[in-house]
């Protein structure tokens, strides 16, 4: 394995040679545990941790290594190495950090596309579907719609879901598959381009273990069974991790994530649900509710059935969580501001008692 292999690329080579990175070891973050990664460098894989100066200086948790970042290391013992700096991303993933109003968790780093996987099954949630398509697009990722488990309903049934999803969801590739069956998995394998790379984005036992093995063709994980209480499959990955498949491509696993935060993802938002935006517009008034008044563009279409109202509800929830996430975060701005006068304040008047 190589470098390019990992999707090295001579933007990044250019970044190494201009900031005079060339005396460090150059690798990939595949894994991350806590305040140690795993770092794939082509020809090896280092157990790796941050440098001092790295770990303190950083503002906050977007300022560290995550998987998918390109980053400096260097030795210092056998298969062991020290995380110098991160290389600029061309792209961040990220959601509210559950119990953290104000604050931001990245989920991976360097993304092209975001294989967005649900199952036919109790997990069904065209909701969700739209949450993780407003945080591809706020970062630039193209998604792709995954819909497993097909081998648990009849043809009737899966033409009646991937519908639902039309309804709601324009110009976003539909893949139905089945990992048991093997349906639908080479038209899959189609869109799985050499030195791109891929995050798997989903719900517990949607079968995100199961589609990595079969677009790998060989046993990379292991996978749940399913629950016959609960009719969903066991979570079995426990933390994020970059698996190279044999095309050229790069799959990076996740956790399943049950809980889809908004943060300040305003473009992200708007592209999702540009229709509902752009019907905005053609209210009779500015300050329009669209909700019982005259002229009101938006409950217009929806009589009409031109848009689903649960899709316009599901717009508001997330442009109130949005909302309420940069509420959070200018109050943090605010206290940290009034902290910093305090101090300031308690200096100068230090400096001017006599003794």
């Amino acid at each position: 394995m190589t470098l390019k292999d990992l999707g090295y690329n001579n933007k990044l080579e250019e970044y190494r040679q201009e900031n005079n990175l060339s005396g460090f070891l150059i690798g990939r973050v595949t894994q991350e545990h806590k305040e140690r990664y795993k770092v794939n460098t082509g020809s090896a894989e280092w157990d790796c941790e941050l440098i001092g100066n790295l770990r303190y200086t950083a503002e906050s948790r977007s300022d560290l290594p995550a998987v998918g970042d390109w980053v400096a290391i260097s030795e210092y013992d056998v298969e062991k190495a020290l995380i110098h700096g991160v290389l600029p991303r061309y792209s961040i993933l990220e959601r509210q950090a559950i119990g953290k109003f104000g604050e931001k968790q990245i989920i991976a780093t360097n993304i092209d596309y975001g294989l967005i996987v649900q199952s036919v099954n109790r997990d069904f949630n065209i909701n969700r579907l739209e949450r993780y398509l407003a945080l591809c697009y706020d970062s630039n990722i193209k998604p792709i719609i995954v819909v497993s488990k097909v081998d648990l309903v009849d043809s009737e049934q899966l033409d009646d879901l991937i519908q639902q999803i039309r309804n709601r969801i324009e110009n976003v590739s539909i893949l139905p598959i089945s990992n048991n069956t093997q349906v639908g998995i080479e038209a899959l394998k189609e869109l799985i381009f050499s030195g791109k790379t891929y995050c798997l984005l989903g719900s517990s036992g949607v079968g995100k273990s199961s589609l990595i093995n079969s677009l790998s063709g060989t046993t990379q994980l292991k996978t749940g069974e399913i629950s016959s209480s609960i009719d969903r499959g066991k979570h079995v990955t426990t933390y994020r991790e970059l698996i190279p498949l044999v095309n050229g491509a790069i799959l990076i696993d996740n956790p399943g994530m049950r809980e889809v935060g908004m943060t300040d993802n305003s473009a992200g938002i708007e592209t999702t649900f540009e229709t509902i935006l752009a019907l905005t517009s053609q209210c009779k008034f500015n300050d329009c509710t669209h909700t019982n008044e005259k002229g009101c563009a938006i409950t217009a279409a929806i009589e009409k059935r031109e848009i689903d109202e649960a899709s316009f509800q599901n717009y508001l929830k997330m442009e109130r969580e949005k909302e309420h996430h940069e509420a959070s975060v200018a109050e943090k701005r605010k206290k940290a501001k009034d902290f910093g006068k305090m101090v300031k304040q308690f200096k100068k008047s230090k400096g001017r008692q006599k003794f």
